[in-house]
């Protein structure tokens, strides 16, 4: 069983719901095409890694990309929900990595199969301690930072976001149950790059958190 922090408690995780392509500057640095409805793939719980914790890179990709990205946890059941209703679901918010071995992607990409390869590998989901999601102001006004041994990569806001927090739980909901202790990551903001052995990543959300890994 697989646990994140909330609350000075260990909340097991049942999955952790992903969304691509949400910030539109993103999407122009990878040269997607804007999609027409959420992008949403899948991490199993056994990708989280907390924060002080050594990422591991699999021995088939050479490419690993990090992606700082706002996590929701599910605080209740949620099901064909209204965006109006989606927030009362939610139990608060962590800061979290969306790991990508890009290079792997791609080709699975351009055979048109499947990503779960390059995104959902043990320690793929480094996340800090979750909040209550009352200690947030407003979700859709929040900095995200990143920065690699020191030096900012990614710096980009929560409003940016294509879609908000509560259409995208709304539009989650549609497609999969969630459940207490699902995890919802919301998307990352231009700035994404390479990490490689050695390195210190240190993400921040205002208000949210800070988290901190290495590679090995």
């Amino acid at each position: 069983m697989h646990t994140v922090k909330f609350d000075g408690r260990d909340i097991p995780v049942g999955k952790i719901v992903c969304v691509g392509r949400n910030y539109a500057e993103h999407i122009k640095e990878l040269g997607n095409k804007t999609p027409d409805k959420p992008v949403i793939f899948m991490k199993p719980a056994n990708a989280i890694l907390a924060s002080g914790g050594t990422i591991v890179i699999p021995a088939y990709s050479n490419d690993c990309h990090h992606e700082i990205e706002l996590a929701v946890l599910i605080g209740k059941k949620a099901k064909n929900i209204t965006p109006e209703q989606a927030l009362d679901h939610v139990a608060g918010f962590a800061v979290a990595l969306d790991l990508t071995l890009r290079d792997v992607q791609s080709v699975q990409k351009a055979k048109g199969l499947p990503w779960e390869i390059a995104k959902a590998f043990d320690t793929s989901c480094p996340l800090s301690p979750f909040i209550a999601k009352d200690q947030v102001k407003d979700p859709q006004d929040l900095q995200l930072k990143l920065a690699v041994n020191g030096e900012v990569r990614q710096d980009g806001n929560t409003r940016e976001m294509m879609l908000s927090i509560a259409d995208l739980l709304a539009a989650v909901a549609e497609y999969f149950t969630l459940e207490e202790g699902d995890i919802l990551l919301t998307g990352t903001p231009a700035g994404v790059g390479r990490i490689r052995s050695g390195d210190k990543i240190e993400a921040s959300i205002e208000q949210v958190g800070t988290l901190y890994v290495s590679v090995a």
